[in-house]
């Protein structure tokens, strides 16, 4: 019994740990990181206020540097920064913007079905912005050449020309065009799908009389740190996918250190990512390229960049034309378009949502999730749906653990009496124990399965709660307006009847409170533990885990407390069945809440 007790406590007290970790220390950490951000912001937009704002240019210039000449541009107001140059206006479904004619570059992005809250009148999220406004973030395509070539190529100042009127909506295309004046006329046919995907398509026609080679580029450019989570179990940053050398995955703070990453590979993808959205350079597939993440140094804000480079230059004959296409994505993180791109060729591009180290569970729990959600239309009634499904699938499992603690009960009274026969020898007391579970045929361990299989699921869930944006602003029934964010009340002003605001530590709204409900139902259920110290200990978990998982998403606590109380009826109607007494409140009785061993009773 001792051991049973033992090792279920150990796995508790582990999941404790991981939870009051998090809880304790990574979370003040991450306040602790915003409020740091949010100074610097604010210091950031004094000097925007009372002086210049210097914003570094990116721009290749030969096949060797694709970082820029470290050239500085003045900071304006986004509204402002737009209205600089003349633009071609990109509407569609999902999408609002615009690509400037000055660079032809993708830098005006905005995402029409997300809000910054949960509020719909709220302001859209904005994803790209000019180079010359306060807080640059714009992709940008072209051709490089080795300064020796002696060619004039496009620049970021160079003003392209588009049919007049000239707008993007989805599947359409618009071309633009320069010409150098010294016989090569580039062309940038930029097309976007219904989603997010972005094709661009360079052709040069080669009038010089002479053969032209070129390397085609492309680059995201990002300037100041966005706020991140700043949690472990997810990524946010500059992030790649190439070839043999697989994900790579580079933290903000990391590129600060190392400045420059550099790998080689002829397939993948590379680019920046949040929690919930992405913008991702796609190069042609199957052509050589250079790809590397890198950090430039800036008076004001680091300067973040991830870029491609050509390996092997395209050559046009005279009179012949040399072309190019890529890819680019920008916008939100939604499996269903992120899978079917890989479907379409796109190299594991599953993996810029981060499904972490248990992605063979994470996964498929979200596929099971979004297949129920598509039928009753909630996704908090579709975990409800799902959690009975996995209890379903973990039934036999489950049924002898329950079983074999309803054995154990059953054993207590026997128990007893050889603890108390052999209360002074201990490895005599222990053996008789084991003898009568072996004569009994009880497992100690299988009262330890319930917790064992929920664990990985539990921590299944937490991530596609915290990762996937289809989770975001999901809304419940009455005051869940957010699965993925906490339960919004608190029992410390009456659920809202008082006028006050409580500090996050005693924010435990209701949900919370019925998870901790039912797990001291479920814990009054089984057996007792015979050590006093271990019985207060379990007494106070489930108060202990109210607090810890009043922070978690909402949509986590929903799950745990269904969990709990579908084990409890199961645990239930076994204990029936093996003819136990369910006896709630006798196992650990309110006296014994602050009860602790004495020399008597271990006696």
């Amino acid at each position: 019994m001792s051991e049973n007790r033992n090792f279920l406590l150990a796995a508790v007290l582990s999941m404790a740990v991981l939870l009051g970790w998090q809880y304790f220390f990574i979370e003040p950490q991450v306040e602790a990181e915003r409020a740091v951000q949010a100074e610097r912001a604010a210091t950031q937009e004094a000097l925007a206020e009372s002086s210049i704002p210097q914003v570094l240019e990116s721009r290749p210039n030969s096949p060797a540097d694709l970082l820029g000449d470290g050239s500085l541009l003045t900071g304006l107001p986004r509204d402002l920064a737009l209205s600089q140059s003349e633009r071609v206006q990109i509407d569609t479904a999902l999408l609002a913007g615009s690509i400037s004619l000055t660079g032809a570059r993708i830098d005006d992005l905005q995402l029409h079905t997300y809000h910054e809250t949960v509020d719909p009148t709220s302001p859209e999220i904005i994803l790209f912005s000019p180079a010359n406004s306060l807080s640059p973030y714009f992709a940008e395509f072209g051709w490089t050449a080795p300064a020796a070539a002696g060619l004039k190529l496009p620049s970021r100042d160079t003003v392209w020309t588009a049919p007049a009127g000239a707008a993007l909506s989805a599947n359409s295309s618009v071309t633009f065009t320069y010409d150098n004046g010294e016989g090569l006329v580039f062309n940038r046919t930029v097309t976007v799908d219904e989603n997010y995907m972005f094709t661009v398509e360079q052709a040069v026609v080669n009038n010089t009389g002479a053969p032209v080679t070129l390397y085609p580029y492309g680059l995201v450019s990002r300037t100041g740190t966005p706020e991140i989570e700043g949690f472990f179990i997810l990524h946010e940053g500059l992030i790649g996918m190439l070839g043999e050398e697989g994900l790579v995955e580079i933290d903000y703070d990391d590129i600060l250190d190392d400045r420059e990453v550099k790998y080689t590979a002829n397939e993948g993808w590379l680019g920046i990512t949040d929690k919930y959205w992405a913008t991702v350079l796609i190069p042609e597939q199957g052509a050589a390229f250079d790809a590397r993440f890198s950090e430039g140094p800036n008076p004001r804000k680091n300067v973040y960049q991830t870029d491609y480079l050509g390996t092997d230059g395209i050559t046009a004959a005279p009179g012949a034309t040399l072309s190019h296409t890529a890819q680019l994505y920008a916008g939100a993180k939604v499996v269903d378009m992120i899978d079917g791109y890989e479907a379409e060729g796109v190299f594991r591009f599953e993996l810029l949502i981060d499904w972490g180290w248990f992605y063979f569970l994470t996964k498929p729990l979200f596929i099971g999730l979004d297949y129920v959600y598509g039928i009753v239309g909630n996704f908090g009634i579709a975990i409800l749906i799902v959690t009975v499904f996995i209890k379903l699938f973990f039934f036999p499992l489950a049924n002898r653990s329950y079983e074999a603690m309803s054995k154990m009960k059953k054993l207590q009274p026997n128990m007893e009496k050889l603890r108390e026969q052999y209360a002074d020898d201990k490895m005599e007391q222990q053996k008789q124990i084991m003898e009568l579970y072996k004569k009994e045929k009880v497992n100690p361990l299988a009262g330890c399965l319930p917790v064992v299989i929920q664990i990985p699921v539990f921590f299944a869930l937490y991530k596609v709660l915290f990762v996937t944006i289809e989770m975001r602003h999901a809304p419940f029934y009455g005051w869940i307006q957010d699965l993925s964010a906490p339960d919004p009340t608190t029992l410390f002003n009456l659920f809202g009847l008082i006028p006050w605001d409580p500090p996050s530590l005693l924010m435990v709204g209701v949900w919370p409170l019925l998870m901790g409900i039912t797990m001291f139902v479920q814990q009054r259920m089984n057996p007792a533990p015979a050590d006093p110290t271990q019985q207060m200990i379990f007494t106070w978990m489930p108060v202990f885990f109210v607090f810890i998982l009043a922070s978690f998403p909402a949509g986590l606590v929903i799950y745990w407390a269904w969990n709990n109380l579908l084990s409890v009826l199961q645990q239930g109607v076994i204990m029936r069945r093996q003819g136990v007494p369910i006896e709630l409140f006798s196992n650990i009785g309110f006296e014994k809440l602050f009860k602790r061993s004495t020399p008597k009773d271990e006696t």
